[in-house]
């Protein structure tokens, strides 16, 4: 039996349900909890506090995988595909710096696999990719009642409006990629 060799990956791509959701399709992915970093505020910041925009946090995912099936870059090509990098500070009808499109890098090489997926994927969009490439902080795990939302919610009304496309795409675009 072989090892797992276990890696995290920390991006944000709007609302944390969305990316968490998606995440936890994904062969490979151990663990998905959702969060906040990026920010400058002092201490642990509330949902409610994200929310104002004031704190500088954005609205993240942090992925555990095992590299020896799913590696660092296609856990960013999938992430890339599922939401819209070329809107800044904005998700649809989720607008705000918290909502911003980022990938947080732990180390040089994610730093480099980050920028080559951005320059790789650009010239499939219309506009330009704006996500953030920037080193990690802090991680601030959010509150219990935004862990797994969608699949403790599936009924919720931004659940099937927003969230059930974003499956949709990651079953048309990865579906190889599917547990």
């Amino acid at each position: 039996m072989t090892t797992k060799k276990l890696e995290v990956a920390t991006v944000g791509g709007g609302c944390f349900w969305c990316t968490e959701a998606v995440f936890n399709h994904v062969k490979g992915v151990e663990e998905v909890i959702s969060g906040y970093t990026g920010g400058n505020a002092p201490g642990k910041p509330t949902y409610r506090e994200i929310c104002s925009g004031l704190t500088g946090h954005a609205e993240v995912v942090k992925v555990t995988f095992d590299a020896n099936i799913i590696s660092y870059k296609e856990i960013l090509e999938i992430f890339m595909t599922t939401h819209d990098p070329t809107t800044l500070n904005r998700q649809g009808a989720d607008v705000g710096t918290q909502y911003r499109s980022v990938i947080y890098y732990y180390n040089d090489v994610q730093k480099e696999i980050a920028n080559c997926v951005l320059e790789e994927l650009n010239p499939l969009y219309n506009n330009q990719i704006v996500t953030e490439v920037s080193p990690m902080g802090i991680f601030y795990e959010a509150e219990k009642e935004h862990q797994e939302f969608y699949q403790n919610n599936p009924d919720y009304g931004y659940c099937t409006y927003v969230i059930d496309p974003k499956l949709n795409k990651l079953r048309q675009l990865h579906t190889d990629k599917l547990r």
